[in-house]
């Protein structure tokens, strides 16, 4: 790979090595981006924290919770003849946000989110046939969040609105009022009267114990989930990590997911995080993931790269001549850095990630093998790896960013 790499770059002109660096870098933090749970490139942009659909008397009302106040892109379309009504937020990230909602079964059938580098896209599909009228508003929330809610009600007089076209970036003029008449599209009726919507819960569905079983998010009820991971759960339980913070997704009778935060005082600067997803048709497996990773350590570094990390493409461009300057300049020394680091956390707490590799596998060997590559001189050409270093369970070594150790339960219910 080293070789590969000296050859490219001995071939490429002045000009050409700076650019290849710099889509060296894209490439390298979108799969940090992707690898690592600590960080989300885009995070100094506003956050879709949440989301809820309610009916208020005739009004229904779709409820999403921001860290800051900003005001959405709303478009209609319409997709097998259904229409649709599409609420964008433009370079926004995504908080806990389920990827489906139930309707309200009078004018929305179901809603649904989308997120990826553009932003997060909530898409209100709508039964045909039924026109209807809407209206926004923005309100102060708990913490210093925003709620922006937008209402509709159904309009039976008047049709023509289920085909409702809205410009991309401004809104429609309003259309003269008169006595009796119903309040046109993006006019806001007398919402003062409406009891306020109640923010949308943080999980929307919490799984209630039946009698007899474990307590959720207690090890009991991580064994039932997590049967091949068996071992390795007894082991966490027995080392003294508990579970911190746990959440559900999702609602009955459909796919939902679960994670699970762990922690241990005895080992703050490390942390264990827990991911099940059922399966989601017959003949596929449920699955687990275990991951032990130094994504809570401190220090000057890591609090710098962080805030880099936070950067818009605006903020960049201000301080540096391309983004390829940007990775290399700012970005990948740090990253050097932290791999140092994290090298020297790894190895003070050895034991820490040696026992967890094998009460996941069973095999010493595999756990040598981890700790051999963590031993490994940090090369500054390059800004991190990944190694596999066991395929049953799989199993994940990542050393980009911040050093983690990944596995993967696979079982058929």
């Amino acid at each position: 790979m080293q070789r590969e790499d000296k050859a490219i770059f001995n071939l490429a002109a002045p000009g050409a090595k700076r650019q290849a660096f710099g889509l060296l870098g894209i490439l390298f933090l979108a799969v940090g981006s992707l690898l690592s749970p600590r960080l989300s490139w885009g995070a100094g942009e506003v956050e879709v924290r949440r989301l809820g659909l309610s009916r208020v008397g005739e009004n229904t009302l779709l409820t999403i919770v921001l860290d800051r106040a900003t005001e959405p892109r709303i478009t209609s379309a319409k997709t097998s003849g259904k229409p649709q009504l599409v609420v964008e937020f433009p370079l926004a990230r995504a908080g806990r946000l389920p990827p489906r909602l139930e309707g309200d079964d009078i004018l929305v059938e179901q809603v649904q989110t989308q997120s990826d580098l553009r932003g997060v896209r909530i898409t209100l599909n709508f039964y045909p046939d039924r026109p209807y009228v809407f209206w926004r508003q923005k309100r102060p929330g708990a913490g210093g969040q925003t709620l922006f809610i937008l209402g509709l009600r159904p309009e039976a007089s008047a049709r023509r609105l289920a085909q409702l076209q809205l410009p991309a970036e401004a809104e429609p003029e309003p259309e003269p009022a008169t006595p009796g008449a119903p309040s046109p599209p993006g006019k806001e009726p007398d919402y003062e009267a409406l009891p306020p919507p109640a923010e949308p819960p943080l999980e929307e569905y919490k799984q209630a114990p039946s009698p007899g079983s474990a307590v959720p998010g207690s090890f009991g009820d991580l064994q039932r989930m997590l049967p091949k991971a068996g071992a390795l759960l007894e082991s966490l339980e027995r080392d003294g990590w508990t579970v911190t913070e746990s959440h559900n997704y999702d609602r009955p009778g459909q796919r939902y997911f679960r994670d699970f935060t762990l922690a241990n005082r005895s080992y703050p600067e490390l942390l264990v995080q827990i991911v099940y997803m059922p399966a989601d048709s017959p003949g596929t497996p449920n699955i687990g993931i275990v991951s032990l990773s130094t994504d809570k350590l401190g220090g000057e570094t890591a609090a710098k790269y962080e805030s880099l990390r936070q950067w818009s493409f605006g903020r960049i461009r201000k301080d540096y001549e391309d983004i390829g300057d940007f990775f290399e300049d700012a970005l990948k020394p740090l990253r050097v850095r932290l791999r140092e680091d994290t090298k020297a956390l790894t190895l003070r707490d050895a034991p820490v990630f040696t026992n967890f590799i094998k009460a996941a596998c069973g095999n010493p060997q595999v756990a040598d093998m981890v700790m051999s590559h963590v031993r490994e001189k940090v090369n500054p050409r390059f800004e991190g790896v990944q190694y596999t270093v066991s395929e049953n369970p799989l199993i994940i070594l990542n050393m980009v960013d911040f050093l983690y150790v990944k596995v993967y339960f696979l079982n058929l219910s």
